[in-house]
């Protein structure tokens, strides 16, 4: 079993290779539940703080983290549910 720095050091290496760079076209159809979780695992990803998803994080470009988070925003907009996600936000603001 890897350690989490031999994990991320693996992890650099497979980012690091040229064409991953490449923008690659994906036509996926899921469900809007199935965007909506996505989405928040996504965000919760890039805030997170300890563990692996770190460490990835911290190996990337900055604009790495801007670029999933505009992912997700172009993903609630074509599904329709910006302003559910919006609101949620609000909600969960409020405990």
């Amino acid at each position: 079993m890897t350690t989490k720095t031999e994990g991320t050091l693996i992890y650099d290496a497979l980012l690091s290779v040229p064409w991953m760079n490449e923008h690659v076209k994906v036509d996926l159809k899921i469900s809007r539940k199935q965007i909506l979780l996505l989405s928040q695992v996504i965000l919760e990803g890039i805030q997170a703080t300890d563990g692996m998803l770190s460490e990835l994080l911290a190996i990337l470009p900055k604009e790495s983290s801007s670029e999933l988070k505009q992912q997700v925003v172009e993903f609630l907009q074509k599904a329709g549910l910006s302003e559910l996600e919006g609101k949620l936000k609000t909600l969960e603001a409020g405990k």
